[in-house]
């Protein structure tokens, strides 16, 4: 099941370089954070998700970057219709081989 995403991309970029720009104004991040969220209308959890991201993406934080987990979840999802693929051709060869005529079967 997909998220839905409530909040377009241009609200989330202009929320997180909110708690950027003010972030020197608030004793912790999270403070900055509980103070924005409520402006617009997200719960600080979210925004708090949102920072970590951009700054992950941006290689303030360490992480895996949006860009390279997008890329290893199509590897998983091209791994797992090649196994499928694979599968399915080991049936049918066996299928197959035992079909032969003449053809004496491995014991």
């Amino acid at each position: 099941m997909k998220k839905s995403n409530k909040f377009s991309p241009e609200v989330r970029e202009r929320a997180v370089r909110m708690v950027q720009e003010h972030r020197s104004d608030y004793p912790s991040l999270w403070a900055a954070i509980e103070s924005i969220a409520p402006k617009i209308g997200c719960v600080p959890q979210t925004l708090n998700e949102w920072v970590k991201r951009v700054e992950v993406d941006t290689g303030v934080r360490d992480g895996l970057t949006s860009a390279e987990a997008q890329r290893v979840k199509e590897l998983e999802r091209e791994n797992k219709e090649l196994r499928r693929a694979n599968e399915i051709l080991k049936l049918a060869s066996a299928f197959f081989a035992s079909a032969e005529p003449g053809r004496r079967c491995k014991s």
